[in-house]
């Protein structure tokens, strides 16, 4: 999986290094920037799958940092901290990121956070995945092979995984994206905060895992709802979850 490049972000070389020979042995490619100005610049020359982001650095922290990866890349971002709070959490979420994990953490489950952000990235951009079942492309509702989806003022491009907005381009992350396609493709059914997180991340539910699922259903509300305190696109049930009508 040479070819499946990481860049770490980390302002303490140790950590760096640490992290880099665990996945460097999983055979992915590996890049590093100490703070967040060597990583933006190494994001606008370069291609990543997976963008590990530490949050305390100096200069741009990892929370600036990653609003500006936004304006030029969709790759997940995981970010690593000490601070574990929720709010520390949303922020996270709400600035554009995919996964948090808080330190000190366990390899393994480093490596696995990793490997199901990249997996779920690669099969997107792959464009060959139902997202409800995991394999094929025969998502609900009569869509079948269809490239285009219309619904409402939403119109996305399946083969090219591009959004349009009113005919106006989005700008999505991979999370986002996942998410909007999956509810359009299954219209009318609920999804509860739980099978939606084991439909999109491809992992199982885990405590917390809520809360990861409301900032980013929240996020794309704001990107895709005239008003996002009333949404008419993506709908809550309350107590049950979300969908699409």
């Amino acid at each position: 999986m040479e070819d499946t490049r990481i860049l770490i972000v980390d302002d303490n070389a140790e950590i760096r290094e640490i992290i880099h020979v665990l996945l460097e042995g999983e055979s992915f490619g590996i890049d590093e920037a100490a703070d967040g100005e060597a990583a933006l610049l190494l994001v606008r020359e370069n291609s990543y799958d997976l963008i590990i982001l530490d949050i305390m650095m100096p200069g741009k922290n990892g929370y600036q940092t990653c609003l500006e990866i936004r304006k030029n890349s969709n790759a997940p971002i995981l970010f690593l901290s000490a601070r574990s709070k929720d709010s520390d959490k949303t922020l996270g979420f709400s600035s554009g990121g995919d996964d948090y994990l808080a330190k000190p953490f366990s390899y393994n489950e480093l490596i696995s956070r990793c490997k199901a952000l990249i997996r779920r990235y690669q099969i997107y951009k792959g464009k060959n995945m139902d997202l409800q079942s995991g394999t094929g492309n025969s998502p609900a509702d009569g869509a079948g092979s269809c490239e285009t989806l219309i619904y409402h003022s939403l119109e996305i491009d399946v083969r090219r995984e591009e959004v349009r907005l009113d005919g106006s381009p989005l700008t999505l992350t991979d999370t986002e994206y996942a998410i909007l396609l999956l509810l359009i493709k299954n219209r009318r059914q609920i999804f509860s905060a739980e099978r939606l997180y084991e439909s999109v991340w491809n992992e199982p539910y885990y405590y917390g895992a809520n809360n990861t699922v409301m900032v980013h259903i929240r996020n794309l509300r704001h990107k895709i709802e005239k008003d996002p305190k009333n949404p008419t696109l993506i709908k809550t049930v309350w107590g049950r979850g979300y969908r699409c009508d």
